[in-house]
């Protein structure tokens, strides 16, 4: 079977201009869902520690939905089954913003939020305690101790696990496809089905997700290598 590559022809018209919407949408998507995940995976971290039965108990039923559900179900049950609840006037607003960007970067922050929260509790745990009897000693109070002083060593300590999860993350933006949102994934599809250059157009974007998360790894390996020097010279 002789095959020609043809790349020349995913130059012609829109096609990328396509695939850089579609990367800038990617990027965006894994920004905002980066934000609520380690955002609400720290608040309920902390929230944790005040050890609340009711409370502990109501944040591990949320850890294990998001943890053993599939990504893909979280982001079609967010996209079709949430928003067939909403009242009609707030969903006419989200979908001026794109529902399915919005949804799906709910749904993939919310799951990953509960990956983060079982890693920055296992930091916590790795934490002596004097650190915490330290600052209390200071003058700080317990909400005060854990954000400026235990929060921040948790994640210094866990920077390798956090790393995998936002590599994760940025991996499951291209779930949103599914649910016709044109992010790398997405636009791959529609520039394949416009020109059957099957081979060269997924290559391409195989090689951009290769770059982006390397890129995402060489940061992380950075932050790593510049908290063990800083403790080395502590």
């Amino acid at each position: 079977m002789n095959y020609t590559l043809d790349f020349a022809s995913l130059l012609d018209g829109q096609y990328p201009w396509l695939v850089l919407q579609g990367v800038l949408t990617t990027l965006k998507m894994t920004l905002l869902a980066w934000l609520i995940a380690f955002g609400l995976g720290s608040v309920l971290t902390v929230v944790r520690t005040l050890n609340i039965r009711v409370v502990n108990y109501l944040i591990a039923v949320y850890v294990a939905f998001h943890r053993n559900v599939p990504m893909l179900v979280h982001i079609l049950f967010w996209y079709f089954g949430v928003a067939s609840i909403v009242p009609e006037a707030i969903n006419d607003a989200i979908n001026i913003i794109g529902g399915e960007f919005f949804y799906s970067t709910i749904a993939i922050g919310l799951v990953t939020a509960a990956y983060v929260t079982e890693d920055l509790r296992s930091a916590i745990r790795s934490i002596p305690a004097g650190q915490m009897e330290a600052s209390r000693t200071l003058g700080l109070n317990y909400l005060q101790s854990m954000r400026k002083v235990i929060l921040p060593l948790a994640f210094v300590v866990s920077i390798p696990t956090l790393t995998n999860q936002t590599l994760l993350l940025f991996k499951n933006t291209s779930l949103a496809m599914a649910i016709g949102l044109i992010e790398l994934t997405g636009a791959g599809r529609e520039i394949e089905s416009a020109t059957f250059k099957t081979f060269e157009i997924y290559l391409v974007v195989t090689v951009i997700y290769l770059l982006i998360s390397l890129c995402l790894m060489f940061i992380g390996a950075g932050l790593s290598r510049k908290t063990a020097f800083c403790e080395k010279r502590s």
